[in-house]
């Protein structure tokens, strides 16, 4: 806590989705004169990255890529708002002096100045889901041994955090993460394998970025989430289920031994699970929409196809065979997402690219550090883009 009362807080993305909710809900809490903001870190878009520095009053502002540092020092000219760029500037962003730091960045990206805000001590506000799926263990420890404390912000594990009663961890039978089924939800493979990745990214209620939207249309977001809620809570592989659930409205569910099932259950907001990590243990009032339950009329759901989304199944492989395999579906799944993006394979083929690397490396070992999660992922990464152009040279 800043000697002015203020808290200090840092946001490691903050132009993406999560950041700008974020800083909405900051001000929402009294803005400038409830919080310092230590730093605040983005990517391409510069000119919202200097728009924010400039309202929020950060401290620092850094781009991820080094290519766009002199637009960001000329936006930020005249002000006292210190300037940086490249992956060694996020890393200092992550160990800048904060009580609490939003872990937002997408990607491998995120992870070492994630890593760097633990290890000092910070709470860390989890929504990067990396930090878990790569390297599990080793961000645990590091948090614990920092001191800090781990607040999902994910809507479904901010969700299973919130059904979680103190010290009833014993009674845990099963956590259930919901899934909205995304937007090709009742489509069959032979309708998926045509689509685009403009028509992957409309997910039909919920507003996210990119990555996250077409994640969330392959069900990989759900995979990746199915390794998170392993680490995040200490649970066996077969302690997680997912459920279809399309209107979005329970968030996830926690059953006990009793019979009894605790669900947190809300609109589709991000700011809900953001001010609940910003404020915790208190819950803040925020100006959200309020769920009318006379409006709902019914709740569905469905069992997942794991056929038609085959990454849930690579999921529980990925759990099974522990090691590096949840770091190595991570990173063939983003390889894929970027050659799919670039229409250079179909929708359905990133699974499969996943699948093969995971297969080529099934055998490797846990990873006992840091360099060897990066080991891991670098591999992974070269072996995706050598089965991306093999895909092209036979298409």
């Amino acid at each position: 806590m800043a000697e002015t009362g203020k808290r200090r807080i840092s946001i490691l993305g903050s132009t993406g989705s999560i950041g700008v909710n974020t800083l909405d809900v900051v001000n929402q809490l009294g803005g400038r004169d409830a919080f310092e903001v230590v730093a605040i870190t983005g990517n391409t878009n510069i000119q919202l990255l200097a728009e924010q520095a400039k309202s929020c009053g950060a401290k620092l502002a850094v781009t991820a890529d080094e290519t766009h540092y002199a637009a960001l020092k000329d936006a930020l000219a005249g002000t006292d708002i210190e300037t940086a760029a490249g992956r060694e500037a996020l890393i200092d962003a992550g160990g800048r002096d904060s009580d609490w730091v939003m872990a937002a960045i997408v990607g491998t990206a995120g992870l070492a100045p994630t890593l760097e805000a633990a290890k000092r001590g910070a709470d860390i506000a989890l929504a990067n889901k990396e930090c878990l799926v790569s390297a599990g263990d080793l961000f645990v420890k590091a948090v614990e041994e920092g001191g800090g404390q781990l607040i999902p912000v994910d809507s479904e594990h901010s969700a299973i955090f919130q059904s979680l009663e103190d010290d009833q961890h014993h009674a845990v039978e099963r956590i259930v993460l919901t899934a909205s089924g995304g937007p090709f939800r009742t489509w069959t493979r032979e309708q998926m394998a045509g689509v685009t990745a403009e028509v992957a990214r409309a997910h039909p209620n919920w507003s996210m970025g990119l990555k996250i939207s077409i994640s969330s249309a392959s069900m990989f977001n759900k995979a990746l989430e199915m390794i998170e809620a392993k680490h995040l809570f200490n649970l066996r592989p077969d302690q997680i289920e997912v459920i279809v659930h399309p209107q979005s409205v329970i968030h996830s569910m926690v059953g006990y031994t009793d019979g009894s099932v605790l669900a947190q259950l809300g609109c589709p907001d991000m700011r809900t699970a953001i001010g609940y990590a910003l404020t915790y243990p208190d819950r803040p009032k925020l100006d959200v929409e309020r769920l009318d339950f006379a409006k709902l009329a019914r709740l569905d759901f469905e069992a997942p196809d794991e056929v038609r989304f085959p990454a849930l199944r690579l999921a529980r492989t990925a759990l099974q065979r522990g090691g590096v395999q949840g770091a190595v579906m991570n990173a063939a799944e983003e390889i894929a997402f970027h050659a799919f993006c670039a229409g250079r394979i179909g929708f359905l083929s990133m699974a499969d690219v996943a699948e093969q690397v995971m297969d080529a490396m099934q055998e490797r070992g846990a990873a006992g550090t840091m360099d060897e999660v990066f080991a891991a992922d670098d591999e992974a990464r070269r072996r995706a883009g050598e089965i991306i152009a093999r895909m092209e040279m036979a298409a």
